[in-house]
């Protein structure tokens, strides 16, 4: 049969919806000699061009891209702690603050007693919301003003492709020791409690643990330690303030991490020469304040633990001492991309602010093989990105 030739200017397809019919056959069937022919190979299922780009002439199959597929993230989001309360020397002392909330899907349990939930699966090159929560203020210890200790930031994780939304509440802010003082916070963790309103803050569910309540309104009685992520807070005693409940071990990072303890609550020592106020539970929270040292310590930052609460004592001269202020929170993210970029602003792995559109390797310290994780401490309304 004779060649028509016809060229491009002559066929004008581009009213045709449907494909361009290529020859076809299986590869027996190959009878073209001529650099440039194409046909669709039925034993292959396979578009084929005979080339010579090799050096030596024959028949090659088209290449074809792999296209980009979705991966999985495991993440660890945790809110910031509560502040503690603080404490007044003719009214007892504060409570400790409630740890952030905590949702993880590694592993086997997730924070209140929850199973641990799914993993997400992403796309390439979409920007997903990261928010990572500030710990909440420390109460104050005047007279009639307080106030309770600050609630802790919400962390998120969340995105629209696919639509999916990961947001852990931050902890109760610590109930303060002063004339009608407001209910303690609820939150992730629930708050502990004083004497003068003595029902501790209500935890959100599959993220924490309610804390305790105070003992009484006696010299040397102790007031509630805040709820944690595996472990309700303890109820203050006679002589003791209340343990902050204990937080949650995760090995996201490849090492197993106690996050979201709940802060220690105080211990009224009007007129102590020793004390004995509730230590911090395991994961970050504060322990109450110490005699001489009165005010309640700080929640450990990237933790989410609560604030511990103030231990007022008017033989120590303290007067009205705060409860201590809530670690912030964390959000950490493993995967198989060895690298993502992120908006201005974020700290990750310890490098940052970052500058927009800035990209930072994944951390492979304690990783298996083909394994990174993105530990972000520093994050508002902020994007992350996988290539």
């Amino acid at each position: 049969m004779a060649t028509t030739k016809v060229t491009t200017d002559v066929i004008d397809m581009s009213g045709n919806t449907g494909g361009l019919t290529w020859v076809k056959g299986t590869t027996a069937q190959r009878t073209s000699t001529k650099v440039g022919d194409l046909r669709e190979n039925t034993d292959t299922n396979r578009a084929e061009i005979y080339t010579d780009q090799t050096g030596t002439y024959g028949w090659r199959n088209l290449k074809e891209e792999t296209p980009e597929r979705s991966f999985t993230v495991n993440f660890l989001v945790v809110a910031g702690g509560g502040g503690g309360g603080g404490s007044n020397d003719g009214y007892t002392a504060g409570g400790g603050g409630g740890a952030g909330g905590l949702r993880t899907s590694f592993g086997s349990n997730s924070g209140g007693g929850a199973s641990a939930e799914t993993s997400v699966s992403l796309e390439p090159s979409t920007a997903y919301t990261v928010t990572v929560g500030a710990g909440g203020t420390a109460g104050g210890g005047g007279l009639t003003t307080g106030p309770n200790g600050g609630n802790g930031g919400n962390s998120e994780f969340s995105g629209s492709i696919p639509s999916f939304s990961i947001i852990s509440d931050g902890g109760g802010g610590g109930g303060s020791a002063y004339q009608n003082p407001a209910a303690p916070g609820a939150g992730g963790s629930g708050a502990g409690s004083t004497h003068y309103n003595n029902t501790p803050g209500t935890p959100t569910a599959n993220q924490g643990f309610t804390g305790g309540t105070a003992y009484g309104n006696q010299d040397g009685n102790g007031s509630g330690g805040g709820g944690g992520a595996d472990a309700v807070g303890s109820n203050g005693g006679n002589t003791a303030g209340g343990g902050g409940g204990a937080g949650l071990p995760v090995s996201i990072t490849g090492t197993s991490v106690p996050y979201a303890g709940g802060g220690g609550g105080g211990q009224w020592m009007n007129s102590q020469t020793s004390g004995n106020p509730g230590a911090g539970g395991s994961g970050g929270g504060g322990n109450g304040g110490q005699i001489n040292l009165w005010t309640g310590n700080n929640g450990t930052q990237y933790t989410g633990g609560g604030g511990g609460g103030g231990s007022a004592s008017s033989t120590g001269g303290s007067g009205d001492v705060d409860g201590g202020i809530g670690g912030s929170g964390i959000v950490i993210l493993r995967t198989t991309k060895a690298a993502a970029t992120f908006s201005a602003g974020v700290v990750v792995n310890g490098t940052g602010p970052t500058s927009a559109g800035q990209s930072v390797n994944g951390d492979t310290t304690n990783m298996p093989a083909g394994q990174y994780f993105y530990s972000i401490t520093t994050a508002s309304n902020s994007t992350i990105t996988f290539s």
